[in-house]
């Protein structure tokens, strides 16, 4: 099976080529924007010199560009999005681009196509504390009182889906929690922020929706791999899910100490009235950073299900105490 993954160089892009590998796909096309790092492909072609890659430098700008990708072609792992930037730069990299894959997909009704989308699309504002969040719960009704990268997801997850009822192309969706691993991020949002001088500890005892970088991008594979996958949505997170407070408290263990300002919910969410009600009044000069609808979508508390995923044969590679110790590892020789 050949199979084509977008974003290749990413955090999670260059896992997924790993299971790729490991999975024995031959000589994965791994595509690489020009002028960007790929050092984490190049580390692994040294680590597999038995197993190819074609590292194609290119972009999803045109869909001409993005059919030129796509000979021999059986499965692609749309991963490329944008992560951070202006909001034009992110509508362009996740939701433009992806219009122009779709596109050029048309002509290959054929090739099959695994997206990565994410927990932000849910629209878990308006559900009850403590409710499950599983591939059922509602989609965001308002992207716009989110943030960027949940707008865009949400658009991009509703372009493939509008393509599959109208195409022939056999679509999965994946939606990852907090992907986190040595080379990610050192602290997710739902645990808290990071001010000068100061981490805004946020999260308490709410659950987090963890995935090891290596369980996520092997579920990737294992869903590319399923004939039942097709026309589905799952969810991707680990089976021993921690706290915020229990992450925090490792991290702190075995990484460096915070100076940390906890704040529980309940004060959080009049906090977020009043920054809310402030902003209307000064009429923008003090930005929403926190809105009483972005706290109760990120910082109530919820749980979670992946039984569906476990329904196609994926378990997690990692356990959570193992991926917890190699990443607080790797931040430590961060410094």
């Amino acid at each position: 099976m050949k199979a084509l993954v977008t974003g290749s160089n990413g955090f999670l892009g260059g896992a997924l080529v790993e299971r790729l590998l490991v999975h024995g796909f031959e000589r994965p096309r791994c595509l690489v924007r020009p002028g960007s790092d790929k050092r984490r492909l190049d580390d692994l072609a040294a680590r597999y010199p038995d197993q190819p890659l074609e590292i194609v430098r290119g972009h999803l700008g045109t869909p001409d560009a993005c059919r030129a990708l796509l000979d021999d072609v059986d499965v692609v792992f749309h991963l490329a999005a944008g992560l951070s930037g202006s909001a034009a730069d992110m509508w362009l990299s996740s939701v433009v681009a992806s219009k122009n894959l779709l596109e050029a997909l048309v002509d290959r009704p054929e090739v099959k196509v695994v997206l990565v989308s994410s927990f932000g699309v849910y629209g878990v504002a308006g559900i009850a504390k403590n409710a499950v969040v599983d591939e059922t719960t509602p989609v965001e009704p308002h992207p716009e009182k989110r943030d960027i990268y949940s707008h865009s997801k949400l658009r991009q997850e509703q372009l493939f889906i509008e393509h599959q009822r109208r195409h022939q192309n056999p679509i999965t969706i994946l939606r990852p929690g907090v992907i986190y691993g040595p080379g990610g991020g050192a602290m997710s949002g739902r645990v808290g922020l990071s001010l000068p001088g100061v981490f805004l500890y946020l999260g308490n005892d709410n659950l987090l929706p963890l995935s090891y970088v290596d369980n996520c991008a092997e579920a990737l594979v294992v869903a590319a791999k399923s004939d039942g996958s097709w026309g589905e949505i799952y969810n991707v997170h680990d089976d021993e899910l921690v706290t915020a407070r229990e992450y925090l408290a490792a991290y702190e263990r075995e990484v460096k100490h915070l100076r940390k300002l906890p704040v529980p919910y309940p004060l959080l969410l009049l906090g977020s009235h009043l920054v809310e009600r402030y902003h209307r009044y000064s009429k923008g000069q003090l930005p929403a950073i926190f809105t009483p609808y972005k706290t109760r979508a990120l910082w109530k508390s919820q749980r979670f299900d992946n039984r569906k995923l476990h329904g196609l044969g994926w378990s997690p590679i990692v356990s959570t105490e193992e991926g917890m110790r190699r990443t607080f590892a790797h931040l430590r020789a961060q410094g």
